[in-house]
């Protein structure tokens, strides 16, 4: 489902370029659910961007369902981007002033989606907040918020969910809510999610670990202990 294959991104700071990402190749299969994982500045962020269609590579190659991605239009981009790929942040980005079944309304009524009702409704349900659905974002707690926020990207039916530290702002009980809903929605749903976090008890409760540094991938294989001690001995 994604590829890359050689992947560079280089940022023009003034004078000074810098390499965001520095060659990086994987492939994340159809149905996984994979954690990116490393320092601040490892590239992860930058990784995400453009796995999300959000950036587009220096140089290299990055296929999404067999499709080029430098080949596309800016509309197929968005059109992919509205589509195809649901993205959880750490901040929520919610809107104070609608309530949470708006919140998730939202982005189906920039897309002009039909049954922008009862797709909220149901995105809701998924993530156990019908009950909820009329409460503003003031009125929710954060691991509230960042359920709607889940139900947000499930409204538009993605086949990827893209999470940056989804648990970031969350306490231990909140944090290991949202992972079960994720893990849930990959089992059960075969939704492919890939989460970029710090956390390790999040990252083993996925398929895979991928440990970037440098702009680099300097480990991929499945979570066990092995892996955990090399990747903090790094």
């Amino acid at each position: 489902m994604i590829i890359l294959e050689n992947v560079k991104k280089v940022y023009n700071v003034g004078s000074v370029e810098v390499a965001a990402l520095n060659g990086v190749s994987l492939c994340i299969a159809k149905g996984e659910m994979v954690a990116v994982m490393g320092v601040s500045g490892s590239g992860k962020s930058t990784l995400m961007n453009i796995i999300g269609c959000l950036d587009l590579p220096t140089s290299g190659v990055y296929r999404l369902e067999d499709r080029n991605v430098a080949y596309l239009t800016d509309n197929h981009l968005a059109e992919i981007r509205g589509r195809e790929i649901g993205f959880i942040f750490q901040t929520y980005n919610l809107l104070p002033r609608l309530t949470a079944r708006r919140n998730v309304e939202l982005p189906l009524m920039y897309s002009r989606e039909p049954n922008r009702r009862e797709r909220a409704r149901y995105a809701l349900e998924r993530v156990g907040l019908s009950e909820r659905a009329n409460h503003l974002p003031t009125e929710l707690s954060g691991g509230e918020q960042q359920r709607v926020g889940i139900a947000r990207a499930l409204a538009q039916e993605p086949t990827i969910i893209l999470a940056d530290e989804p648990t970031g702002n969350l306490d231990s009980g909140s944090s290991n809510e949202i992972i079960s809903i994720l893990t849930r929605l990959n089992r059960e749903e075969g939704i492919t999610v890939v989460v970029v976090t710090h956390s390790t008890e999040i990252a083993v409760r996925t398929q895979r670990i991928i440990y970037m540094l440098d702009g680099r991938v300097v480990a991929d294989k499945p979570p066990g202990a092995s892996f955990r001690k090399r990747v903090w001995e790094q």
